[in-house]
């Protein structure tokens, strides 16, 4: 549908009990998926939403972005667990949030799967790991039933182990890690 970084802010309108997606061609493949399911919308969904909106956490950590709250080339104690991170990325995070808030009023079950543990050169992995968990906060009292793999995905370091990494992609886990997520949502009865 579009690369993560484009579904964080305002990305959709809502509609009752159906989204429109404000890219043409995300909604297109939408309405696509809806159609080949056999329902019109959103809210008719007879089965679980498994979604990553949200978790483009390497792109939440963009360094540049934080580099106004360092000082002395380190963040001050205790700011990537304060009221003020939490703010910041749930800001960034607006639309994702809305959307999650949106199938949570259409009762619907839905499953965020967290990213994988790979942080690009051009994002910082502290702001990284303390922002996929400020979403991951978030998203529980909406309802949102959170697929975390970090246990079993990551090494000592806290990345994503080599053998789940897709080759020449710093962002994106490979087949094997794929399969680990749908192994966690057959577990779930999906």
């Amino acid at each position: 549908m579009g690369a993560g970084r484009e579904f964080t802010a305002e990305f959709f309108d809502d509609r009752q009990d159906d989204i429109v997606f404000h890219k043409t061609e995300a909604d297109r493949y939408y309405r696509r998926f809806l159609a080949e399911l056999g329902v019109a919308g959103l809210g008719a969904l007879t089965v679980p939403l498994v979604s990553t909106l949200g978790f483009s956490a390497h792109f939440v950590a963009t360094a540049e972005n934080w580099k106004v709250y360092r000082v002395r080339g380190d963040f001050p104690p205790g700011f990537l667990a304060s009221r003020m991170f939490d703010d910041i990325v749930l800001a960034m995070c607006r639309g994702a949030l809305a959307f999650y808030r949106k199938t949570g009023r259409l009762g619907l079950r839905t499953l965020a799967v967290m990213p994988p543990q790979r942080v690009p050169g051009h994002a910082d992995a502290a702001v990284f790991r303390a922002a996929q968990d400020t979403v991951r906060r978030a998203l529980v009292p909406l309802g949102v039933e959170i697929v975390d793999l970090r246990e079993r995905a990551t090494d000592a370091t806290g990345f994503q182990r080599p053998e789940l990494c897709e080759p020449d992609d710093t962002i994106h886990g490979n087949l094997a890690f794929g399969r680990m997520i749908l192994a966690d949502l057959l577990a779930r009865g999906l």
